[in-house]
């Protein structure tokens, strides 16, 4: 598998699991929750024959440290990907983001001064209002969850990860995704999540947007069943210098469900770069 966690760094937010693969110009993969760098496994090796890419598990996720003593929050994300362009030196690299990778990124670029040379939003939270009465419930009774047998906890991160997904993936890989929250301390991270999600760490960068330095992409599986494509269009809005392109009969995971398409749209936009001044 072209995908792996070869790399340890030291972070603000504790220890994070990183690699990288390829050659050329430098790209920056950002997942999101509940995912892991694992997500991008599937896009890694063809994206790796055309650039340098980088990857790593964000704090309190997939392989990284999980520990209650360091907070995972939006606004730590936001500085630890800083931390992540510093470690690989990385000046203005090109970006793909997911879901909460989306507002990580966002954040990093508008206010910690990262410069991207090209910028891919895809089904990114960006915006309020986010989260779902599942995960407004969650966040307000953590420790109850925190106290479910390990079965249950189990059945509970498999159904809130298929409820993200429209199409078939491959098995292993939702047990690979699921596999990093059944320790003892990958249950108190997963649940964590949820009570230190603040809408507040989009609304200080939303009124910003116009103001992305670098060319943007905003693409969208049309049938996300846990960011409508209506959010991806108000995003649009916001960022009016971007284009705007839709996933057909996709859902929230891209990546794992249309990976082709994916690597299909993702190349098009960042083949590019070379014309940009």
């Amino acid at each position: 598998m072209s995908w792996k966690l070869d790399e340890t760094v030291q972070t603000s937010a504790g220890t994070v699991a990183a690699g990288r693969l390829g050659s050329g110009p430098a790209l920056v993969l950002a997942h999101g929750w509940p995912w892991s760098s694992f997500s991008w496994h599937r896009i890694i090796p063809d994206l790796a024959r055309r650039y340098r890419v980088h990857w790593y598990d964000m704090p309190g996720y997939g392989q990284s440290h999980k520990g209650a003593e360091y907070r995972t929050s939006l606004d730590v994300q936001g500085k630890v990907f800083a931390e992540m362009l510093a470690y690989w030196d990385l000046k203005k690299p090109m970006i793909v983001a997911h879901d909460f990778g989306g507002a990580t990124t966002l954040r990093a670029h508008l206010l910690h001064g990262c410069d991207f040379k090209r910028y891919v939003l895809m089904n990114v939270v960006a915006m309020r209002p986010w989260g779902s009465e599942f995960f407004d419930h969650v966040g307000r009774n953590v420790d109850a969850f925190l106290g479910l047998p390990p079965h249950i906890h189990r059945a509970i991160v498999e159904a809130y990860i298929k409820g993200a997904i429209v199409n078939d993936v491959d098995p292993g890989d939702l047990e690979k995704l699921v596999l990093p929250w059944l320790s003892e301390e990958g249950r108190g991270s997963f649940y964590r999540q949820f009570a230190q999600a603040d809408e507040r760490y989009t609304a200080e960068v939303e009124p910003m947007y116009g103001d992305i330095r670098c060319p943007v992409k905003i693409l969208w599986g049309e049938d996300d069943p846990w960011i409508p494509l209506e959010r991806g269009k108000a995003l649009h809005a916001l960022i009016p210098q971007a284009s705007f392109e839709t996933l057909p009969r996709t859902g929230h995971l891209p990546q794992l469900e249309v990976p082709n398409l994916v690597q299909e749209r993702l190349n098009a936009f960042l083949s590019r770069a070379g014309e940009d001044r």
